[in-house]
C-alpha cells in the first residue's frame, strides 16, 4: 500500500473531468490537482512555451512527493509528454483523443473531433489521424471554448452559439462519432447532445485514462487500499469555478501562485 498522492496537472478546470473518473475508479487514492488556470488556454501556444509549464507543473507535484502524475490536459500531453518521461523518473499518463475507438466502431466511416488548436497542430495527434486513413475525421478548433468554461461560461448563449458553429458542419458530413479532444470539453457534453442527433455518439478518455492509472499502480505495487483520503486543488486563478465544477464537499482548494 502507498499512501503518496497521485499528481494531475491541467492548463485549468477542464482535467477535474479526468480527476473524477480517477477518483470514482481509485476511491482510496490521495490527489494533488494542480490547475494553472493563470496560462490557460495551453492550446494557443507554442510547442516550447506548453514544455516549460509541463516541467513547472511537474517539479511543483514531485515536491508534493506524489508517486504518479496524470497530465489530464490533451495539449501537454501530445505536445511535451515525450520530454516529461524522458527527463523525469516518475511514472507519467497522458490524454489523448480516443480517435481509435471511434475509427473502429464508426458506421458512416466518418468521426469528427473537436480539441485545441496545440492537439491538432501537434505530431502525436497527426500521427494518430495518419494511422487511420480509411476513415474521414473532420477536425475542428475550438476556438474560445476553454477561456469561456474557464471564465465560468458554460451555460452561457455565447458558448452554445460556438457549438452549435463548429458542429453543424460535422452533422451535415454525417459523422457518428464524435471525440473530445480536450479534458475541458466533457463539461459541455449536456449541450453537445442537445444540437447532436442521438445517433452520434460522444467520446471522451476519462474512463481509459483511469483505468491505464489503476494498472500503472497495479504493476508499481503503489495502490492505496481503505483509507480516507486527501483531495487537494490547487489553482493560481478562479477558485471559484474550480469548486462550483467540482462540487466536492471534501475537496481542499488552496488558490496561490506558482
Amino acid at each position: 500500500m502507498s499512501t503518496q498522492a497521485i499528481g494531475l496537472f491541467d492548463s485549468g478546470v477542464g482535467g477535474t473531468s479526468i480527476w473524477k473518473e480517477i477518483h470514482k475508479l481509485l476511491p482510496y487514492e490521495n490527489t494533488i490537482y494542480l490547475a494553472d488556470s493563470a496560462n490557460a488556454p495551453y492550446g494557443q501556444k507554442n510547442k516550447e512555451e506548453i514544455i516549460h509549464l509541463s516541467e513547472k507543473n511537474t517539479e511543483f507535484l514531485l515536491e508534493k512527493n506524489v508517486k504518479l502524475i496524470v497530465v489530464a490536459c490533451n495539449t501537454a500531453t501530445t505536445n511535451a509528454i515525450k520530454e516529461l518521461r524522458s527527463k523525469y523518473e516518475i511514472p507519467f499518463i497522458g490524454i489523448e483523443p480516443a480517435i481509435k475507438p471511434a475509427a473502429l466502431n464508426s458506421r458512416t466511416q466518418t468521426i469528427g473531433i473537436l480539441a485545441t488548436k496545440g492537439t491538432i497542430n501537434s505530431e502525436l495527434f497527426s500521427k494518430a489521424v495518419q494511422s487511420h486513413k480509411n476513415v474521414k475525421i473532420i477536425e475542428q478548433i475550438g476556438h474560445n471554448l476553454v477561456p469561456l468554461i474557464e471564465n465560468g461560461m458554460i451555460e452561457s448563449a455565447e458558448m452554445r452559439e460556438l457549438l452549435e458553429i463548429y458542429l453543424n458542419p460535422m452533422i451535415e458530413q454525417n459523422i457518428d462519432y464524435l471525440v473530445l479532444g480536450c479534458s475541458h470539453y466533457p463539461y459541455l457534453i449536456p449541450i453537445i447532445e442537445d444540437i447532436l442527433p442521438s445517433h452520434i455518439k460522444i467520446i471522451d478518455s476519462g474512463e481509459a485514462v483511469a483505468r491505464q492509472t489503476k494498472t500503472i499502480l497495479e504493476q508499481n505495487q503503489l495502490l492505496a487500499t481503505a483509507q480516507k483520503p486527501q483531495l487537494t486543488f490547487y489553482t493560481n486563478k478562479g477558485s471559484a469555478v474550480l469548486k462550483s465544477l467540482l462540487n466536492t464537499p471534501e475537496a481542499i482548494i488552496i488558490e496561490q501562485s506558482f
